[in-house]
């Protein structure tokens, strides 16, 4: 298919990649388009678009995996963005993270002009970007969904429809949610561990082959302990997912408490210039010796 990839940060990259060698037709664009050149001297058979329009002009299906809300509505609906001249027909496909109440704006936006749209966030970090093992939630019309598995398939393993337009954005936030929450509590466990003069690496292994086990323990464990936090996923990051989450959940009346907590340790963490770095830096807030 003739696909249109918008932003190429640690994820988008990766996902681009695995859409070329699946042999689509892909046209690139990104903000430093310093990067989309770099990009297609990787991958020859990719275009390098100057802008998000022009990367659209003939593709069936656009691709977008940016930072937030406003950075999909910009390179969508904004001036020179990808719906200004899209072909008829053309199905929009935002894998960023960017909470339901944004997903359905944009998509109601698209469908005025004609166009299909998904919420289809990701899960699975960057080397599940790189082997083409990312789960995808899918929110939207269920006839599109299938129109969009082959190009999804060729990125991920996992390939979830999870309702009505938005409903990929819920899942994805309450997910991340769960996952801060999980790397928090780790923290404070090898923490307290330690204060308490524990063998580390017995309660590590002790932890993964029991009830105690969890895929943050297999990620974060070790970054945690080393103090290496070389990003695979941004702190700032997750905590923009943890604030989208906590908005929608309050939106229904609802409450997250352990995700409210999780926000605190995030933005203090953030406030200590960890922003930028992994988000198993989290930890950094969570020690009283600092």
């Amino acid at each position: 298919m003739k696909i249109a990839f918008l932003g190429l940060g640690i994820m988008g990259s990766r996902m681009a990649a695995n859409l070329a060698r699946a042999g689509h037709e892909v046209s690139v664009w990104n903000r430093t388009t310093a990067t989309a050149e770099a990009f297609a001297a990787q991958h020859p058979s990719a275009r390098v678009a100057l802008t998000p329009r022009d990367a659209a002009l003939e593709a069936e299906v656009v691709l977008t995996m940016v930072v937030d809300g406003p950075q999909v509505e910009q390179v969508l609906l904004g001036v020179d963005g990808a719906a200004d001249r899209a072909p008829a027909g053309t199905l929009f496909i935002d894998c960023s993270t960017i909470g339901p109440s944004a997903a359905r704006v944009i998509g109601a936006t698209l469908g005025n002009h004609g166009f299909a749209f998904l919420d289809a966030p990701v899960t699975g970090s960057s080397p599940r970007a790189e082997d083409g093992t990312l789960t995808f939630m899918v929110g939207g019309e269920r006839g599109e969904f299938e129109r969009a598995r082959p190009v999804l398939e060729a990125m991920g393993k996992v390939i979830v429809y999870a309702g009505a337009l938005g409903q990929g954005q819920v899942v994805k936030v309450i997910n991340n949610t769960v996952a801060a929450v999980n790397a928090a509590t780790l923290g404070q466990a090898l923490l307290a561990g330690a204060g308490a003069g524990a063998d580390l690496d017995a309660l590590v292994t002790v932890m993964a082959a029991g009830s105690g086990g969890s895929a943050m323990l297999d990620l974060k464990a070790t970054p945690m302990r080393t103090r290496d936090y070389a990003t695979l996923f941004k702190l700032d990051h997750m905590l923009k997912d943890v604030r989208l989450c906590l908005e929608t959940v309050r939106s229904d009346g609802g409450e997250f408490e352990f995700g409210e907590r999780t926000e605190a340790i995030l933005a203090e963490a953030s406030e200590m210039g960890y922003g930028e770095q992994d988000f198993a830096a989290l930890i950094e807030a969570l020690r009283t010796d600092r």
